[in-house]
Parts: C-alpha cells; structure tokens; sequence
C-alpha cells in the first residue's frame, strides 16, 4: 500500500524547506518514498511541479504511477486532451483507487496563486514521526491510500 499526502502551504519557501525535510527523513529510513514534488503556483495561476533529483529506490514502474498521480492532480484536463481514451481509462481506475474528483478539487482549492504544495507518495511511513518531523511547518494536509491491488491496476494499465 502506498501513502499519497499533500500538504499545502502559503508560500513557496515552506513548501521546499518541508520537502528538505522530507528528504532527510528518508534518509532516517522515517519513509520510503515513490514520489516528491513541489507544485507552486505563480501570481497568474501557472502551476509548477518542482522534483528533486532521483529518489534513490525508485524504480521506473513507480516512477511512472508518480507521474501518472501527478498528471491528475495537477495538469487534467490539458494532459487528458493530449492522450485521449487511455487517459480516460487511467483516471476511472485512478478514481477507484480513490485519486478520484473530489480528491483532485480539494488539491486545486490548495492551491490558488501565490501558494504552493508538497506532494508525497510512500511506499511506508512510520506516521508518528513523520508527523512530529512535518508538525512545525503546519499546513493543510491531505491524504489518501492506494492499496495494492488498486497501485497494481494502475502499473499494469501504464505498461499497456
């Protein structure tokens, strides 16, 4: 199973120090990531998505379903003009997995310009202390799990 949380923030300069954290906390074996991103958005509502380099552990399956996540959280619907049918497929079992339009909705409510968000897919977390290590950045959270089968379904409809 794997954790998907975002967290956004009010300015850009939170949301990378949080991810620095991150970073470090994997270092501490706190998570085991598939995905980190920063996604800001600038004064005329342009999102970007800021990755650091590889996450070591990463294999390109995942590297794909993060991809894939973040296709949908942050560039649908321009991405989904773009591939047309199998995106569509994509974001049904995507939706199933519960990456679904109200999730999507309340990451867009986050962010509006000016602020920026953190997006953090775990493969395993110990949740006490990442939430201790995260605590002094605040924020608003958001949260949802893939479970295995569902990341499964997901990985198999990417290598069609």
């Amino acid at each position: 199973m794997s954790e998907l949380i975002i967290i956004g923030y009010d300015d850009h300069a939170t949301a990378e120090a949080a991810q620095a954290r991150v970073l470090q906390l994997q270092k501490d074996f706190v998570i085991d990531l598939s995905g980190l991103a920063v996604v800001r958005v600038d004064d005329d509502g342009k999102k970007h998505i800021d990755t650091p380099g590889s996450i070591v552990g990463v294999s390109a399956t995942s590297g794909a379903l993060w991809g894939m996540i973040i296709g949908l959280l942050f560039l649908v619907p321009g991405v989904g003009l773009l591939v047309g049918g199998a995106w569509g497929a994509l974001a049904g079992l995507a939706g199933k997995a519960g990456i679904n339009r109200s999730l999507r909705e309340r990451v867009d409510g986050l962010l509006t310009p000016g602020k920026s968000a953190l997006v953090v897919m775990a493969k395993k977390l110990t949740e006490d202390k990442f939430a201790a290590a995260m605590a002094e950045f605040g924020g608003t959270v958001l949260k949802t799990s893939l479970s295995d089968e569902a990341e499964n379904e997901l990985v198999q409809e990417l290598k069609n």
